[in-house]
C-alpha cells in the first residue's frame, strides 16, 4: 500500500505548485478585500508574504529557464512578466507602508488584485503550457524542490529592486534576514494594545 500523500507531494512538478499558488493568492485578496479588522491585516500580512516569496522563487526558478523555452518569446515574454512583477511590488511596497486602515487601501489592493491576478492568468495560459511542453516531467518535479527551497529563503516583503535571479541571490539573504527580523519584533507587538 502507498501513502498517497507523499505520493501526490512527490508527484507535483513546479506548475502544480505555482498553480496553488496563484489560487491560495486569490483567496487571501478575496479575504483582505472582504474582511475587516485583526481579519483583514493577518489576510493581508499572509498576501504580503507569499506574493514576496511566490515572485522571488519565479524570478531565481522559473522565469530564467522560461527565457529559452521554443515559441516563448523568451527574453521579451519574461522582461513583461518581470515588469508587471517590479509594479506590483512597487505598489505593494506603499500599501505594506500604509497599513489596511490608511486611506485609498480599498483601491490600491483591488488596483493590485487586478494586476497580479491579470499577471498570474497571463503566466497560466503562456508560460505554464510551455514549461509542461518543453521540460522533462522530472526536471518540472525537480524544480517545484527549488521553488520551495527558494521561498523558504526569500523575503517576506516586496523589495522592486531585486526582481531578477542574479539580483534576488544578491540581495534576497540579506533583504530575508530583515523582513524576518521586522516580523518577528511585530508579531509579539501586534498582541498587545
Amino acid at each position: 500500500m502507498t501513502d498517497t500523500g507523499a505520493r501526490t507531494r512527490y508527484e507535483e512538478d513546479v506548475v502544480d505548485l505555482l498553480l496553488a499558488q496563484h489560487a491560495r493568492i486569490e483567496q487571501l485578496f478575496l479575504l483582505v478585500i472582504g474582511g475587516t479588522g485583526d481579519i483583514r491585516r493577518e489576510a493581508f500580512d499572509d498576501l504580503v508574504k507569499l506574493l514576496a516569496a511566490h515572485e522571488t522563487a519565479e524570478e531565481e526558478v522559473v522565469h530564467p529557464l522560461a527565457r529559452g523555452l521554443p515559441g516563448s518569446g523568451g527574453d521579451a515574454m519574461v522582461d513583461e512578466r518581470l515588469a508587471e512583477e517590479r509594479q506590483a511590488k512597487e505598489t505593494l511596497r506603499t500599501l505594506v507602508a500604509g497599513g489596511v486602515d490608511a486611506e485609498g487601501f480599498e483601491t490600491g489592493i483591488i488596483l493590485l488584485r487586478d494586476a497580479v491576478l491579470t499577471h498570474a492568468r497571463y503566466e497560466e495560459r503562456h508560460e505554464f503550457p510551455r514549461l509542461r511542453q518543453h521540460v522533462p516531467a522530472e526536471q518540472l518535479r525537480g524544480l517545484a524542490a527549488a521553488v520551495r527551497a527558494a521561498e523558504a529563503t526569500a523575503p517576506t516583503r516586496p523589495h522592486p529592486g531585486a526582481q531578477s535571479a542574479t539580483a534576488n541571490l544578491a540581495m534576497g539573504p540579506a533583504l530575508a534576514v530583515i523582513d524576518r527580523i521586522r516580523d518577528a519584533v511585530r508579531k509579539p507587538s501586534e498582541g498587545k494594545g
